[in-house]
């Protein structure tokens, strides 16, 4: 696929099946992640690769963090909660590792993870996959990011939920760019 092409008619998949990326689809997103903007090359950032069984064990790690929100939670709602990581084959968490740096913020460093989940959300595209960027309060919740590892110095940015498409794959909309940009009159 033409790499214009590929990011005019990326779209995000929210329904996704086996199968997930290959070893090589997914070395290949992973390289494409590591080409992100990155201002004085810190490389703010590192991933956790989730699939298989593991994703159960996440599920777990969600029904606890809406519980603390939550206690009064029901059942049932804590099953749609717990199945949410088995909506597709493999999850990337994407994380901000903060640098200290005099001059680089670390909203910028932010930015530059974000930059790698976009890019890891086009080379699937590009790949012929199906991807999905999710967040939610999860992301936020001190006991999740404590069980998954996260230091004081990180910040989820989001988990990219990788797979193939179920169903028909959505139609980008048809965006007029002058709805966005404008001439910039001093």
């Amino acid at each position: 696929m033409d790499a214009l092409d590929a990011l005019l008619n990326r779209v995000s998949a929210p329904r996704l099946e086996e199968p997930g990326p290959t070893p090589e689809q997914l070395d290949r997103i992973s390289r494409a992640a590591l080409r992100a903007a990155d201002h004085g090359q810190l490389r703010p950032w590192r991933f956790l690769l989730v699939h298989g069984d593991a994703r159960k064990r996440l599920g777990d790690l969600f029904v606890n963090a809406a519980l603390a929100a939550n206690p009064d939670l029901t059942r049932e709602e804590r099953g749609r909660i717990r199945v949410k990581p088995l909506r597709a084959p493999m999850i990337i968490v994407v994380i901000a590792h903060h640098v200290a740096h005099p001059k680089i913020p670390r909203f910028e460093q932010d930015l530059s993870a974000g930059a790698t989940a976009q890019n890891m959300l086009n080379a699937a595209h590009a790949l012929g996959l199906g991807a999905m960027w999710r967040t939610g309060a999860v992301v936020r919740d001190p006991h999740f990011k404590s069980d998954l590892g996260i230091a004081g110095n990180e910040k989820i940015i989001g988990m990219i939920y990788l797979g193939t498409v179920s169903g028909k794959p959505k139609t980008p909309p048809k965006e007029d760019p002058a709805d966005f940009f404008a001439e910039w009159q001093p």
